[in-house]
């Protein structure tokens, strides 16, 4: 397999040979990438064997370099297409191959595109800059920061992005977790990307020896280590009691009206008579397959847990607002004799699952598969918080939980723990919920909250702010956690920064390759 480049656009530079081995050959290079993205998704759960995806990331980066745009197209596609194809497998649970298949190929446009940005870094920042500083620390920033760019927007574009395999959720419980509290999810990327790509410049390097190049990788890997968790300040606790109904409640289940809020009675009803003093019970996203706002057969239900246990239920359900004929993918705060008393409306329902964008657009060209979405849920425009009797609650359903902006805004209205009721039951046995909890560990270490994390089949857990797990329920069991969790006001740096620290590493990316390419062509002028 051969490779042609432009003499326009590459051209060789003496310093980058003499002092870097050279690029693998392109069919190496391709084997290569495909490897890397085959254990990036090892690092993921269910293995969860962490260092693995630093390992593939090593092996995509080293890929990219010595190649040409569209020799970087091919391996950017090709370990993307590797890793998400794996990682999201369980898509094809109940839905298919072609939903999977849809999403795997948008995400390698991605890292396709992204592939061609990390190799010009390669190929233009050691020229521009070939001392040592330039070629051993700041070549691997820029790859880093580029890689970071492309992880962000794919995690928000188009209508909300995919914002799952980001590599901060590699190290949920990884000893570099703690990070995700100073730095967030895209600064604990870079980190890691960076860490990466400093492996690659560690082996192809000639100029510097061996040992001394060891020595300060090593140096700054035990850094990021020792690096201590940012401390977390609690005011009290919440009495709490989740629950996990273990229902048939999928996509495409066959289930009785009612069925699924019976589940969850049935799982909650052993609690009844234990003298309990609760503030709270967390029942998870559809587990009331009946709107108690419109049913007065599962208001009854909710107002028997909520008197029984005296305590406030909040509950999944779907709701419809009459007047402006819409559906909402929502959370009720459900008191006895008082019916709901907070409500909060999914703000960013997930599109070709909760609502099919345009709509009138691509329905013609699928239509029995976009059959599977045959109602649109409104976006919701309430707050995202619940009030638990002065405890401020954060509202996260489902998929929710891997939205920066959206635990950013439940924290800006004063959540001081963090609820993430969930329905995981279209995926089956597979790693999701898995995935989806690891992310929900890393939301407790970023935002310095408790997360009770409720689903209907699992996985169920309570994370503690430094990520540990108080309490969690056997999947595809029903039960019950009951836990005294703290709160807190704690004002986390990653937090406080928000989006700054990612625009920052953004902006440093693409202008440093920017810079590095005018240099080099200037050179050659």
């Amino acid at each position: 397999m051969t490779e042609t480049t432009s003499v326009a656009t590459v051209r060789p530079a003496a310093p980058v040979a003499t002092t870097t081995a050279p690029p693998l050959p392109l069919g190496i290079a391709v084997l290569t990438a495909i490897a890397g993205g085959w254990l990036m998704d090892l690092g993921y759960p269910d293995l969860g064997w962490w260092p693995l995806t630093i390992v593939g990331t090593v092996l995509v980066l080293a890929s990219l370099r010595g190649r040409s745009i569209r020799g970087a197209l091919l391996v950017g596609a090709l370990s993307g297409f590797t890793f998400y194809g794996t990682l999201i497998e369980w898509l094809t649970v109940y839905l298919g191959v072609v939903p999977w298949l849809a999403l795997t190929l948008v995400m390698v446009v991605w890292t396709s595109m992204g592939g061609v940005l990390i190799m010009l870094a390669w190929r233009w920042v050691p020229r521009a800059w070939p001392s040592i500083a330039g070629r051993l620390v700041l070549a691997p920033a820029v790859v880093a920061a580029l890689w970071t760019a492309r992880e962000v927007v794919a995690s928000t574009f188009p209508w909300g992005g995919f914002a799952w395999g980001r590599l901060a959720h590699s190290q949920a419980e990884g000893p570099l977790s703690h990070w995700a509290g100073w730095l967030g999810f895209s600064g604990l990327t870079f980190l890691l990307a960076w860490v990466a790509a400093a492996i690659v410049t560690v082996a192809i390097e000639r100029e510097v020896g061996m040992l001394r190049r060891s020595i300060a990788l090593a140096g700054a890997s035990a850094a990021l280590l020792v690096w201590p968790a940012v401390p977390i300040a609690t005011n009290g606790t919440l009495s709490v009691a989740a629950v996990q109904g273990n229902s048939n409640s999928g996509l495409f289940a066959a289930y009785e009206r009612g069925e699924i809020l019976r589940d969850h009675y049935d799982a909650t009803a052993p609690l009844f008579d234990q003298g309990l003093d609760l503030d709270v019970v967390v029942w998870p996203e559809n587990a009331s397959d009946l709107d108690p706002l419109r049913n007065a057969d599962a208001a009854s239900v909710l107002d028997l847990v909520s008197e029984r246990l005296d305590a406030p239920v909040v509950v999944g359900t779907i709701t419809y607002d009459e007047p402006t004929d819409r559906s909402f993918n929502s959370v009720l705060l459900w008191s006895a004799g008082n019916g709901a008393i907070d409500q909060y409306d999914k703000v960013n329902p997930v599109p070709f699952a909760e609502y099919l964008p345009a709509r009138d657009f691509f329905y013609p060209l699928a239509p029995d598969l976009f059959d599977l979405v045959p109602r649109d849920f409104s976006f919701g425009e309430r707050d995202t918080v619940v009030d638990l009797e002065g405890v401020i609650a954060g509202i996260s359903i489902c998929f929710d939980i891997v939205s920066d902006d959206l635990v950013a805004r439940q924290l800006n209205e004063g959540a001081q723990i963090l609820l993430a009721p969930t329905n995981n039951a279209d995926f089956g046995p597979t790693d999701q919920g898995l995935q989806q909890l690891a992310i929900a560990r890393l939301r407790a270490i970023e935002s310095g909250r408790t997360v009770v994390h409720a689903s209907t089949v699992g996985a169920t857990a309570i994370v503690l702010p430094d990520g540990s797990t108080l309490d969690s329920v056997p999947r595809f069991e029903a039960g019950t956690m009951v836990q005294q969790v703290p709160l807190s006001d704690t004002v986390t740096p990653a937090h406080a920064l928000g989006r700054t620290l990612e625009w920052g590493v953004i902006l440093f990316g693409l202008a440093s390759v920017l810079l590095a390419g005018l240099l080099v062509r200037r050179e050659q002028s």
